[in-house]
């Protein structure tokens, strides 16, 4: 198993602001102390300007440097431009590391799916998922599925990918809830699955399933998996029901399909991070 992380990636913040620090670094505690997996760890790699161009805006770029907040949820912190080319980095060595034939999860801040081409939102800044997924497509991966499972829709992602040719997206989320978009599948190549807040654990895993058996008949060659863990029960930014071991049997189902797979971090405020994503991890692995 390797992990991509960089501690560099705790060092700014918000008082107050779900998006914290020990969402890193108490997992990264907890799979320092854990011995049922063993664990490669790597630091983020490059993240070039050409990558990052093919799915945003230069004037979005630019305004990354701009010392003001982005929205009221999105604040602007000093370096976090470096901050969100290093999440980038971690995408596009997972990238590499799911392309050779590892399981590989990035445990990276910020997160990125609701960055679209122009906009900072949502506690992102830069969209690792969709840079990840044109970066693959730019090297000759011919089919690219984005399997979003994190509690949000991921517009962003959609926004970046929304009739890309090789591309497909794949996203489960509560509705209503921020940011109040995905209702219906969009182009030809976006498909969305919303779900009522509360609803119950087994029907809410039907809907998961559901997103993977449309995937499967996509027949990608690489799969990006949006990992965010604020489906938790306990989670303090939406409403529904998942527990510990749906983020296991998620790991195994995506395990399952025997394609190439990277997950990137995304949300999940609970807690019981650390032990969600780990839960995650063993399904991956086969344990």
């Amino acid at each position: 198993m390797k992990i991509i992380s960089d501690e560099r990636c705790t060092s700014y913040f918000a008082p107050g602001h779900p998006e914290r620090p020990q969402r890193i670094s108490a997992t990264v505690e907890k799979l320092r102390a854990q011995k049922e997996l063993p664990i490669v760890w790597a630091k983020p790699g490059d993240a070039p300007s050409e990558a990052i161009l093919r799915a945003h805006t230069r004037q979005h770029v630019a305004r990354l440097d701009v010392p003001e907040d982005f929205d009221a949820d999105t604040a602007w912190h000093p370096n976090i431009t470096d901050h969100a080319r290093r999440s980038v980095g971690a995408a596009l060595e997972a990238l590499k590391a799911a392309r050779a034939g590892e399981t590989v999860f990035s445990l990276m801040r910020p997160p990125g799916h609701h960055a679209t081409k122009n906009r900072a939102m949502g506690f992102c800044y830069l969209n690792n998922i969709a840079i990840g997924a044109l970066e693959a497509l730019a090297i000759g991966v011919k089919r690219v599925a984005i399997y979003d499972f994190d509690v949000h829709h991921g517009n962003g992602t959609e926004d970046i990918l929304l009739d890309k040719p090789g591309a497909a997206f794949f996203s489960i989320h509560q509705y209503p809830c921020y940011p109040g978009t995905g209702t219906a599948h969009r182009g030809e190549n976006c498909f969305n699955y919303p779900v009522a807040p509360y609803t119950p654990r087994e029907d809410y895993r039907k809907t998961l399933q559901a997103a993977l058996d449309a995937l499967k008949k996509f027949k990608p060659n690489l799969v990006l998996v949006s990992a965010g863990f604020d489906a938790y029960a306990r989670d303090s930014i939406a409403q529904e029901t998942l527990e510990t071991e749906d983020f296991h049997w998620l790991g195994e189902s995506i395990r399952k399909l025997a394609v190439p797979t990277a997950s990137l971090l995304e949300g999940g405020y609970s807690s019981d991070l650390p032990e969600l994503i780990f839960a995650y991890l063993k399904g991956l692995n086969g344990k």
